[in-house]
């Protein structure tokens, strides 16, 4: 599994630059013995130092860490919580427990506790939670200069690399990550997570040779360890080497049978390999095993989109329906609002606009009640003229989708939030082929996301309408067989698959 946003906080936080998070976040998985991955043998001064004055926080602490390295999030967040409850003023502590813990709110007040204590922090952690909280409020230049400065600070850590690697990562930048990833490695070569994160770079770059030797190494690491499988099984995917991969996620789940990413990677072969049903049964198998609200919410996100796979977007909307219900019950109105989003999307993608529109709408009500900064909130209202603009595009109202998508380029502009540049020049290339330029839509293609199959997808249909029929083939083939965990793929598969029947 890639570290990458906290699942819940995936579209209450469009403009997280997916990046810091390396250190933090994502599957679950049993607790090994309470040892800690052993560190290079430099001066402890060259290292972040861990601030408490509680020798019994840090040893939790210690060993929380060392469980979200390895991508067991929710075994971790115990040991986090035991740290804060020890030591209340624990800044790195409580920066890893709002990671690791299941709701948007829990991030959010984590994040507000470990900002409040950098005054007892060492520098290290105070640029440490500093750098997240820039991320997570959408400050994509002040994260990095933050991070740089701990590297320029600390060269000598690897966790320092591990992170700014993770913002490069997040920007796309992939050569630049691997640069800090190997730095990492180089420094500490029994230090595990570069090597995963690594992997998933060379993916990313289509080197597929480098990435097998990446994850090839993570296995030997931790060969006890569910996730080196994970990942390693995802690449397969990837290669649409579909059976090899559910062998790789059996590994996995052999290792931990608690490890939530890996029944989602079975179920998205087997929607692959065509047999969505045995997907939902695996998803069921996920709930059986859920041990708190966020595994639940991934089993129905999963099993949504397996719905949306064959086109059947009643059940989707049933499926989210008991997604949002859940959080609802715990009144977390930045995940009702990041659930409301993905129900508009449903809608839209159906055709039902009024009804995408008032989804979107309630969205936007939901951030304004939730418990989260000025800045979040505005990074919501920001992107959610993507999908209003969106809307008007479906309605072909192309002089109101026009204006939208101009206003929220000026925001854009103004934020030079990488995921939102790729996404305002997406958007533009819509609206360049609603009015039958092609060639203006390949303009800002190629600036849009690559690694979004719903790029790829408009990419093939502009080629098309300049009639090069190669061109939009490829690029369709790469849509409909992009074979990796993707929000939009879900959409975008049966669109490319018909594209290709028609060719």
């Amino acid at each position: 599994m890639i570290k990458n946003l906290p699942r819940h906080l995936h579209r209450h936080i469009p403009a997280f630059s997916g990046a810091f998070l390396l250190l933090l976040v994502a599957a679950c998985g049993q607790a090994p013995q309470a040892t800690v991955e052993q560190e290079a043998p430099q001066d402890s001064a060259s290292k972040i130092p861990v601030t408490t004055d509680s020798d019994a926080a840090r040893e939790a602490f210690l060993i929380g860490r060392d469980l979200n390295e390895r991508l067991r999030a929710t075994d971790a967040h115990e040991h986090f919580l035991k740290a804060v409850e020890l030591d209340p003023s624990f800044a790195w502590a409580h920066l890893l427990a709002g990671f690791t813990g299941s709701t948007a709110q829990e991030f959010w007040d984590h994040l507000e506790s470990a900002v409040e204590a950098t005054g007892t922090a060492s520098d290290g952690e105070r640029l440490l939670v500093l750098a997240a909280e820039a991320g997570a409020k959408g400050h994509p230049d002040e994260q990095i200069a933050l991070l740089t400065q701990l590297v320029a600070a600390f060269p000598s850590d690897e966790r320092a690399h591990n992170a700014l690697g993770a913002v490069h990562f997040g920007r796309q930048e992939y050569g630049q990550a691997i640069e800090h990833y190997r730095h990492a490695i180089d420094i500490n070569p029994e230090f595990s997570q570069p090597y995963n994160q690594k992997g998933y770079a060379h993916r990313f770059l289509a080197d597929f040779e480098a990435a097998e030797a990446s994850f090839q190494k993570y296995v030997e690491l931790i060969p006890d360890d569910p996730n080196p499988y994970d990942s390693y099984a995802e690449l397969l995917m990837k290669m649409g080497r579909f059976e090899e991969a559910i062998g790789k996620y059996e590994q996995a789940l052999e290792q931990n049978p608690n490890f939530v990413a890996s029944y989602v990677g079975i179920a998205n072969n087997q929607i692959l390999m065509g047999d969505p049903q045995a997907a939902r049964a695996t998803l069921e198998e996920l709930s059986s095993v859920a041990r708190n609200v966020g595994e639940s919410r991934a089993a129905l996100l999963w099993k949504a989109r397996s719905y949306l796979h064959e086109g059947k977007y009643d059940e989707a909307l049933e499926t989210c329906g008991a997604r949002l219900a859940l959080a609802e019950a715990d009144d977390d109105q930045a995940t009702i609002a990041g659930d409301l989003n993905l129900v508009g999307d449903i809608l839209l993608e159906a055709g039902r606009l009024d009804e995408a529109t008032d989804s979107y709408a309630k969205s936007i009500e939901a951030i304004e009640k939730a418990a989260v900064s000025d800045d979040v909130k505005e990074n919501v209202k920001r992107n959610i003229l993507f999908d209003q603009a969106r809307v008007a595009l479906a309605g072909d109202d192309l002089q109101k989708a026009k204006e939208t998508a101009t206003s929220y380029g000026e925001m854009v502009e103004v934020k030079k939030i990488p995921f939102e540049v790729r996404q305002a020049h997406e958007l533009m290339a819509m609206i360049a082929l609603a009015e039958g330029k092609p060639d203006g839509a390949l303009a800002h293609l190629e600036q849009a996301n690559q690694q979004n199959p719903r790029v790829l997808l408009l990419t093939a249909q502009a080629h098309q309408g300049l009639g090069r029929g190669e061109d939009a083939r490829a690029y369709c083939e790469a849509a409909a067989d992009f074979n990796a965990l993707s929000g939009t793929y879900a959409f975008v598969r049966p669109a490319a698959q018909e594209m290709l029947a028609g060719m």
